[in-house]
């Protein structure tokens, strides 16, 4: 059960959204290449029965339109990813990324400021040489709370194609990049050069069979990362084996039901994203229809497999001259690895319970979103007799899509990005 909070946002429709390490901050990215902060209020002594909410803290615009005069390409300024940094010092740090261009932001705080010089006025015009008589010294005096966001790297040049995804390895040191074709390691501090890691780009393109889709560094084992690929396959790979990792360490492939197949197998197999758990021992896939967990120490077959939205098995042809059926759907754990959540159409987003096996849908909408509003569970009915609570099949809106959710590390607080409004959810309180 959930009461919700709404934030309106910009017309832009949300790209990416993540929360940092603690949990204290949500970056969501856009279409329009702005970087949104959002930061939880600690809870008011007076009120405490009012849970902290998140109220903007930062916005910032991260990447600009481009033009390549050699290829004559558009790079657009959408936000792909967004990785924060583990917190070092007062600052916070994250990673975000375009088509192209990976950049790392500083955000810091500053509530001082200098006053007091010798050479100017406090309203910043120089003193005449001639009255300065003594020696003062410049003291701090406090000031309204200033949020900056300077670029700190620029990370350019390294990839042909299009960036889907880029992962912190465990380090704190060393970054993934991926794009369809290739995979860079790159050192934090050094912006000229990366290290080109696997390389699945045939000799010639018209033998082209797969891509890679996702990629992702293991969160404690700095040398293990995986990718997926549009073949629905996932490989592990170990940097210490080999410094190009061509060669799989561990390759993870449900084989497929001949009985299933159709024109769509292949179209709905191909994995969208790839989150290893928070232990390390497990990772989640989501293709089209289904989430997959696997555990690392098995690679025939998924341990869990949670059905998506399996109604929707019988729209695959409608869905495929909408161009739905090409959409990438994104997942996250909780903060235990004890439930998992993925989104769907019609604004629903489902959750899965590992230890009970039990699931639920929900809807991110106006409706269910004033404040300490408790959110219903949504059914959909498939034919036949529609109970009351129901929602028909066919009357689906397959424009309104959940593709971005984040869940908090540590508390039951959930984000969910609805198009171009984002939505935070949390535990209601008894």
């Amino acid at each position: 059960v959930h009461d919700s909070l709404f934030c309106p946002f910009s017309a832009d429709i949300i790209s990416t959204v993540e929360f940092n390490y603690s949990g204290e901050l949500l970056a969501t990215g856009d279409k329009g290449g702005r970087v949104v902060i959002f930061q939880h209020e600690q809870e008011s002594k007076n009120r405490p029965h009012l849970r902290g909410e998140y109220n903007v803290y930062s916005t910032f615009q991260s990447h600009e339109p481009e033009f390549d005069y050699l290829k004559s390409l558009e790079i657009e300024e959408k936000i792909n990813k967004i990785r924060w940094l583990p917190q070092q010092n007062a600052a916070h740090f994250l990673l975000s990324t375009n088509d192209k261009t990976i950049k790392l932001w500083k955000i810091s705080e500053r509530d001082k400021r200098a006053e007091g010089y010798n050479l100017k006025d406090e309203d910043g015009r120089l003193r005449d040489p001639f009255r300065i008589t003594s020696l003062r010294v410049p003291v701090l005096m406090p000031m309204d709370l200033m949020v900056e966001a300077s670029p700190r790297r620029i990370f350019a040049n390294a990839h042909t194609y299009h960036i889907n995804s880029i992962s912190v390895n465990s380090d704190h040191e060393t970054y993934l990049s991926a794009d369809d074709l290739r995979i860079n390691l790159w050192h934090l501090e050094i912006t000229d050069r990366s290290f080109n890691i696997v390389d699945i780009k045939p000799a010639n393109m018209e033998e082209l069979t797969e891509v890679i889709t996702a990629a992702e560094c293991h969160p404690h084992q700095c040398n293990v990362f995986v990718y997926s690929s549009s073949k629905g396959t996932i490989r592990l790979c170990d940097m210490r084996a080999a410094a190009l990792c061509d060669r799989h360490s561990k390759f993870f492939e449900e084989p497929e039901d001949p009985s299933s197949r159709s024109f769509f197998s292949e179209i709905i197999s191909s994995i969208s994203d790839v989150k290893f758990s928070h232990s390390g021992r497990y990772m989640m896939t989501r293709d089209y229809l289904s989430v997959k967990v696997w555990d690392l120490n098995m690679e025939n077959r998924p341990v869990e497999t949670y059905q998506v939205h399996e109604y929707l098995r019988s729209k695959l042809c409608s869905l495929y001259e909408n161009d739905c059926i090409f959409d990438k759907f994104e997942c996250c754990w909780n903060g235990s690895d004890s439930a998992i959540m993925t989104g769907s159409y019609n604004n629903f987003f489902r959750m899965f319970d590992r230890n009970t096996r039990r699931d639920i849908t929900l809807e991110a909408s106006r409706e269910s979103s004033k404040p300490r509003a408790t959110l219903k569970p949504r059914k959909v009915s498939t034919g036949g007799k529609r109970k009351k609570d129901e929602i028909s099949v066919d009357s689906l809106d397959f424009n309104k899509k959940i593709l971005h959710t984040a869940w908090h590390p540590k508390d039951n607080v959930i984000a969910v990005a609805a198009t171009n409004n984002l939505y935070i959810f949390q535990d209601k309180l008894n």
